[in-house]
This record gives C-alpha cells, sequence and structure tokens, in this order.
C-alpha cells in the first residue's frame, strides 16, 4: 500500500501578480517564478517549504489558448476581481493509481502534466471541481529524480499545520485515513468540524509564525478520522 505525503498547498488567484503580492504580505518573502502548463493553460509562482514541500500560487495564463477541458483547481469558475484563495492541497503518493483505488472518495482520474522539464501524474476531476470543497487533497505522482522543491530557494519556510474545515469531519477523516499517510505528514494535518469546507496554513518564517487561509467559524475540533 503506497504512503502519502503532503506536497504542496495552492493559491488559486486571478492573476500571478495578487497571489505574488498576498503571500509577501501574509509571509513577508516573495514566491519566485514557477513555470506554465500548457494543457491547462495556467503558470504559477512557487515557495519552498522544504525540501519536498512547497506552496504554489496558480492562475490563468492569459498569454496561453484555453484547455478542451475545465481547468484544474475550479480556476474557470474564479472571478476577475476575486481575491486569492488557498483553496486546495495535493498529496504526494508513490502509486497514484493504487491510492486513488484505496480512496474513500472519487478524486478524480490520473491526467499526465508538464511544467517545463518537469512531468507527473495528477488527479483531476473531469469538470475541473475540487473535491470536498478543497480540503480533499489531489493526488500528484511525480516523474522525476529528484522533488521540485529541493531546485527552489529556500526563504526559509517550513509548514508546521494544515488544518482542513469541513461540515463532516467523520467523511474527511476516512478520507485521510484511506490515504495512509506518513507520520510527519499526518502530524501536520487538523480535521475541524466548521460550517463550510476551508483550509488554514501555519506557516513559519523569517519574521515568525504566520497563517494563509480564510477559516469558517469552528464548531469543534478535531483529529483526522475521530471527530
Amino acid at each position: 500500500m503506497p504512503t502519502c505525503h503532503i506536497d504542496h498547498i495552492t493559491i488559486v488567484s486571478p492573476s500571478l501578480a495578487a497571489g505574488g503580492e498576498l503571500v509577501h504580505e501574509l509571509l513577508g518573502v516573495q514566491p519566485q517564478q514557477g513555470g506554465e502548463h500548457p494543457r491547462m493553460g495556467t503558470h504559477n509562482l512557487l515557495l519552498s517549504l522544504g525540501e519536498a514541500m512547497f506552496l504554489e500560487v496558480i492562475a490563468i495564463n492569459p498569454a496561453s489558448p484555453g484547455p478542451a477541458r475545465p481547468r484544474w483547481f475550479e480556476l474557470d469558475r474564479l472571478p476577475s476581481d476575486s481575491k486569492p484563495l488557498l483553496a486546495c492541497w495535493v498529496a504526494r503518493t508513490e502509486s497514484i493509481q493504487a491510492s486513488l483505488a484505496v480512496a474513500s472518495e472519487q478524486l478524480g482520474p490520473p491526467e499526465p502534466m508538464s511544467r517545463g522539464a518537469l512531468e507527473w501524474l495528477i488527479s483531476i476531476p473531469t469538470d475541473g471541481s475540487l473535491p470536498l470543497g478543497g480540503t480533499a487533497p489531489a493526488l500528484i505522482q511525480w516523474q522525476t529524480d529528484k522533488h521540485p522543491a529541493a531546485r527552489m530557494q529556500d526563504r526559509g519556510c517550513r509548514l508546521v499545520k494544515l488544518e482542513l474545515l469541513h461540515p463532516q469531519p467523520r467523511r474527511l477523516g476516512a478520507l485521510i485515513d484511506s490515504l495512509h499517510f506518513a507520520e510527519s505528514s499526518s502530524t501536520l494535518l487538523s480535521i475541524v468540524e466548521a460550517s463550510a469546507p476551508g483550509l488554514v496554513a501555519y506557516i513559519e518564517t523569517p519574521l515568525g509564525l504566520r497563517t494563509i487561509g480564510a477559516p469558517a467559524p469552528s464548531i469543534e475540533r478535531a483529529r483526522p478520522g475521530r471527530p
């Protein structure tokens, strides 16, 4: 049975500039340029959160032709005047097919993707939606010898906790349990019963502990799978 790890957290934004400004405002550091995703007509900025973890800002690339299918991360539904939002997270697996087979929720089929020389498989619902309102992870299997974060500039930022807010914590907890997260990742995850889905990332920065995300009013805090 493959083991999953937190791979990256994703901020969706109407533009890269707006997303980069949010990261700088909240974390005090500037993300670096990433690249383009030809199949999705998107591009990104990146911030290392360690050797095998990062933060991504993603937006529609106005210079790229639109894809023949809905874009990932619900970007097609994002209003042009909206604020950047921590919308979802991605979990790394050694076998995306095996992890999808045991997942207690439908996370979408694995799709081949690329950015420059990087290639990977990632689960994307055919309608581009975010399962469980973005609290369910997309699954990714990198097809590279070295994790992309190892090539990023280290700005001294580290993820210390990722809160998953959802009205059905037992359902979300069952999904997390079914994906068999490594202890190093499961200790960073916290499920919070809330009135609406949401994410809050707690990140240690050179300026101290900072947060990204807009939590809904919490009802009860819970450990994964044990609300």
